[in-house]
Formats: C-alpha cells, structure tokens, sequence
C-alpha cells in the first residue's frame, strides 16, 4: 500500500500505491503508512520525508465506503487510527514535504497540511467535500487551516465546496510552492533535499514552539532559555560555529562527534 525510496541523499518518499481507488485512504493505507513512517524515522540517514502518491495522484481523500455503516465504537476506532498517523507526521522530527501532484481532497488535504512543505502545480486540485457528507474536516484540519490561511478563509474554503488550483492555493497560503508547468515530485524531492540540510535538533524545536505557542512572553521565555542551552552545547552549533568562523557552509548532515565516540 506504501512504497518507500530514497529519490535524493537523506531523503525518503513515501507514495500512497492504490491507483485504481486513486490512492484512497482505507484502514490499510494509513496502517501501511504507520509502520513506512516509523520505519523511516528510525533511519539515522533520513533527514526529510516527501509524501505522495502514484500515477500523479496525492490521493482522493478518505476511503468513502469504508465510513458507512459504523457504529459509535467503530467510528471512534476509525478516528483513533487516523489519529496515530496523524501524529506521526505532525510530530516528525524530520521536514516532511507534501507532493500534491493531481486531486487532492478531504482526508488527503489533512495530510498534506500535518507536514511543513506543501508543493502544488498545474495538475494540483485541492477540495474540501466534508460539508457534502454531513461531516466535519478532520486529520486536524481545523487546527492546519486556519493557521495557514486564517479563520475566515477557511470558513470559507471549508463550505463553498469548490475546486482550488494552484494559482489560489499559493496566494492563500495553502500551498508554499507553485511549480507551476514543472513536475511537481521533482520540485518536492529537490526542496526535500534542501531541508534535509537543515540543523534537525533546531528545525524541530522551531516546529514545536509554533505548533504549540506560548501563553505567556514568560512562558517564551523560558522555552527560549530551555532551547538555547541545549542548542548551544550541541553537536550542530559547534559545526555551525566552525563554518561562520572559517566562512563556509555548514554540513549538518555530516556524522556527530558523539555518533563517533
């Protein structure tokens, strides 16, 4: 169900492989990509993850079918499994980057918001069919939406049921790259490859503190402090440091000190 490589160095991709339901998400899907994604995570050698799906489909959202006839108990199963995948890509402590190659609705749009990079293109289409159901948006959408595009423009794109190309959903902020008439995977791998380049340690606790903002300037404050002192003792910081002293890049994808004792 998910087929994993390495398109690029320190870089893995995990595609969504159910072409003939065009990648729709049932109960073995996200299983499948439960176990890839925890497979992938525990590789020291993976510094970015690309979601995607194949055939130049992300996917057509949740597996209809598989919704009808649940009970209470049942319904709450299906959304606690959701949810253990959900974690797992919102908590990743890797870049995760979302290839949204061909349609792209409703449990798929949640997805591709839990990860940090979403990339669109002239086959993107973007929908949000809840509405049409009787259901609300879940994958934690009512939490990734609004953050990206604000309240009101996710009220609205969450209730008038039409299509967003990728022209809108860059100028929305649903999107953070248009790749316009170049191939939207290809453009995925590449900005998964420059993430993965990125401090890990850092780029996680800056995923955090946005994810989950302070109450309070003292409550920041103290995180500041607590992130500070564990990043200036750090393996990263100490390559950071050499490389602004002898006015190079930095290569924080180069084995640790402590890997090596």
């Amino acid at each position: 169900m998910i087929k994993i490589d390495q398109p690029a160095p320190h870089v893995k991709r995990l595609l969504i492989n159910r072409a003939e339901k065009r990648n729709a998400i049932d109960y073995d899907v996200r299983q499948s990509m439960i176990e890839a994604l925890q497979q992938v995570q525990a590789d020291p050698n993976c510094r970015a993850i690309v979601l995607g799906g194949v055939e130049g489909v992300f996917s057509a959202g949740g597996d209809v079918p598989s919704m009808a006839g649940l009970d209470e108990a049942g319904a709450r199963a299906r959304m606690s499994h959701i949810h253990s995948l959900c974690r797992l890509v919102a908590d990743s402590r890797v870049p995760v980057v979302s290839a949204v190659e061909g349609f792209c609705a409703g449990a798929a749009v949640g997805l591709a918001l839990l990860g940090d990079h979403i990339v669109v293109g002239k086959s993107t289409k973007i929908l949000f069919p809840f509405m049409r159901l009787g259901l609300v948006p879940d994958w934690g959408t009512l939490r990734t939406l609004p953050a990206r595009v604000g309240v009101a423009t996710a009220k609205r794109i969450m209730t008038n049921g039409k299509m967003i190309l990728a022209p809108e959903a860059l100028q929305i902020g649903l999107a953070d790259t248009d790749a316009g008439e170049e191939d939207i995977m290809a453009v995925a791998v590449a900005q998964a490859a420059q993430m993965a380049r990125l401090p890990t340690e850092a780029f996680y606790r800056i995923k955090q503190r946005l994810m989950h903002p302070s109450a309070s300037f003292e409550e920041e404050w103290q995180r500041e402090e607590d992130d500070q002192a564990a990043l200036l003792t750090g393996d990263d910081f100490k390559e950071g440091f050499a490389a602004f002293s002898e006015k190079r890049d930095p290569d924080f994808c180069k084995p640790s000190e402590s890997n090596n004792a």
